[in-house]
C-alpha cells in the first residue's frame, strides 16, 4: 500500500475508507497535485467522550465530536510537512461546520508530539487496543469558535 499514515502503516482499508466517503464526504479531505492524492484525512462523527471499539466502524450523525480515523501521506510525499499542513486546512475546515464542538483521534506515543504541535492535547490512554498496540487518545477544541466564524470566510 502507498499510503503511509502518519501513524505507520494505513489503519482503514480501502473499503473502511470507502465506508466513511459515503457515509459522510463532508469530513473527508484530500490533496491533490496534478491529479494525484498525495495526502488525504477520513474523519466521521462520534458521540460520546471516549472513543470506543464501535468508533472505528461507526459514524454517529447526531454527533458533536470528529473522530479522525486516518491522516496518511503517499510514500513519495513523506517528509515534507503535508501531513501538518493537510491537518491544519483540516481543523480550519472544521471549524466553519457549526455543529463539530472538538476533533479527536487516537495515536501511537510516538506521534503524541506530532499532534501536540497541531493543538491536539493528550488525554491518556486510549481503551482501544489492536494487538499488541496501544494508543493515546488526543484531543482539539473545535467549538467556541462562533465569532471567528463569523470573520473567516466560512
Amino acid at each position: 500500500e502507498a499510503f503511509i499514515s502518519v501513524s505507520g502503516e494505513c489503519p482503514l482499508y480501502l473499503d473502511e475508507v470507502r465506508h466513511f466517503l459515503s457515509l459522510c464526504p463532508e469530513l473527508s479531505l484530500g490533496w491533490f497535485e496534478e491529479g494525484r492524492l498525495v495526502a488525504f484525512i477520513i474523519g466521521s462523527l462520534w458521540d460520546q467522550d471516549k472513543l470506543t471499539m464501535d468508533a472505528l466502524t461507526l459514524h454517529k450523525p447526531q454527533g458533536t465530536t470528529v473522530h479522525i480515523h486516518v491522516l496518511a501521506v503517499h510514500r513519495t510525499f513523506r517528509q515534507q510537512g503535508k501531513g501538518s499542513i493537510l491537518l491544519w486546512r483540516y481543523l480550519q475546515y472544521l471549524r466553519c461546520l457549526p455543529y463539530v464542538r472538538r476533533a479527536v483521534l487516537m495515536c501511537e506515543d510516538f506521534l503524541v508530539p506530532f499532534y501536540e504541535k497541531s493543538g491536539f492535547k493528550a488525554q491518556g490512554p486510549s481503551e482501544i487496543t489492536v494487538g499488541p498496540l496501544t494508543f493515546i487518545e488526543m484531543q482539539y477544541p473545535v467549538g467556541g469558535h462562533a465569532f471567528m466564524r463569523r470573520n473567516s470566510g466560512c
